[in-house]
């Protein structure tokens, strides 16, 4: 049986697509790249960190280059 003829997996591509429509496919596409893309720039990231650690320990932190991300205090909520 093995990986299946080219036939096998052309209708299982056929298959796939009616049911999930081209449209989704493409989203979830785009979205495992982006993925891949950030997990590969964190990984740079993390090495970078390592060297500039290493060369400079008394360095300040880094300014989070993401703006959209905010950063809140919690609290907790008194019962009454």
């Amino acid at each position: 049986m093995g990986t299946g003829s080219w036939l096998h997996w052309a209708i299982l591509l056929v298959v796939v697509i009616l049911i999930f429509g081209t449209k989704k496919l493409g989203n979830v596409g785009s979205d495992l790249g982006k993925a891949v893309k950030g997990f590969k720039d964190g990984i740079k990231g993390e090495e970078d960190k390592a060297a500039s650690a290493a060369s400079a320990p008394s360095a300040a932190p880094a300014q989070v280059a993401d703006k959209s991300t905010i950063d809140v205090e919690a609290k907790e909520k008194s019962k009454q």
